[in-house]
């Protein structure tokens, strides 16, 4: 037993232990799809309330006993239980991509500033390496682009009967580079970065190569159409992943296999609105990017879906405060 006024773990839970079972009773209630009363509800609330603070004590004072574990699953299975959506009912379809969505992008905004970083500087580098000396394309694994180019030729040609099959196939190759964004977080983010700097130092090669050659203007007229929406998506996919890589390093007051499931819940939201972006942007890629439209278009349709996007994400989803009386 301990000393003094503070409890000893037994103590602890036989004072306790009433509430826990209770509230596990109302969960377990409800999942047997019986509905619970108002009094219940209103009962389920206050439980919540005082089981969070019983692991704040428990991790206080019994950090290494099984109650402190027992008390964290408890938490997190009453909070996804009280927050959980239902998406067969379309009002929360609605509000999840309304709310939910434009919502987590702000407050994990952090993750995909980091992802954008992590793209922008090894872009740069690349760029300035390749357009100072095209040799870097040997061991960058961009013999072929670089032999195109030095012939004068571009492959952003598609021609109109083949753009259907060409979206398809840049729809999908971009969705797969976001899923594994996403999901390298789960190697403490180590191959989320990897996939940032990867496409940032060779899409920058690239585009030194282009310009060393003379042909920038012509790959950049190819690119803008598309480029912010899905360059955006990436970092903001390569942030989720860094986000889950985050939880396993860092999972706070949770266990780390219940930190990790909460936060690829959160950014799977981030995922979900990668996905149908990238199925827009790999349309404007098919048909729009390789068409003969003027510049000024390709510029126009770039930074307005890019414009519509981020107004979406920052200017969505806020609720609305109570107005004094």
């Amino acid at each position: 037993m301990r000393v003094g006024t503070q409890l000893s773990v037994t103590e602890f839970i036989e004072r306790r232990e009433a509430d826990w079972q209770r509230l596990e009773q109302l969960i377990a209630r409800n999942q047997g799809r019986n509905v619970l009363t108002a009094q219940e509800i209103h009962e389920l609330g206050m439980l919540y309330r005082a089981v969070t603070s019983d692991l704040a004590v428990a991790r206080r004072d019994f950090p290494r006993e099984r109650v402190t574990a027992f008390l964290n699953q408890l938490l997190t299975k009453s909070h996804s239980f009280i927050y959980q959506e239902d998406v067969t009912d379309s009002r929360n379809l609605f509000h999840y991509f309304t709310h939910t969505i434009p919502q987590t992008f702000r407050e994990t905004w952090v993750f995909t500033v980091v992802g954008f970083l992590l793209f922008l500087v090894p872009f740069i580098v690349g760029f300035r390496l390749a357009y100072i000396n095209p040799a870097v394309a040997e061991p960058l694994g961009l013999e072929g682009p670089r032999a195109i180019l030095a012939d004068q030729q571009i492959w952003t040609e598609i021609p109109p009967n083949e753009r259907p099959a060409a979206m398809s196939t840049i729809a999908t190759n971009n969705i797969r580079v976001a899923i594994l964004a996403f999901g390298g977080g789960i190697t403490l983010g180590i191959f989320s970065v990897y996939i940032l700097t990867y496409n940032g130092l060779v899409i920058g090669a690239v585009l030194g190569l282009a310009y060393h050659y003379g042909l920038g203007y012509e790959l950049t007229n190819f690119v803008f159409a598309h480029g912010v929406v899905e360059l955006s998506v990436i970092f903001m996919a390569g942030g989720a992943g860094l986000q889950v890589g985050w939880a396993v390093i860092n999972p706070g007051i949770h266990l780390r296999r219940d930190s990790i499931a909460k936060t690829a819940r959160r950014a799977a939201a981030l995922v979900t609105v990668s996905i149908l972006l990238l199925l827009g942007s790999g349309a404007i890629e098919g048909f729009l990017s390789p068409s003969d439209a003027a510049f000024w278009i390709k510029v126009a349709t770039g930074l307005g879906t890019g414009a519509l996007m981020y107004s979406y994400l920052i200017l969505s989803g806020w609720e609305r405060k109570p107005e004094a009386m």
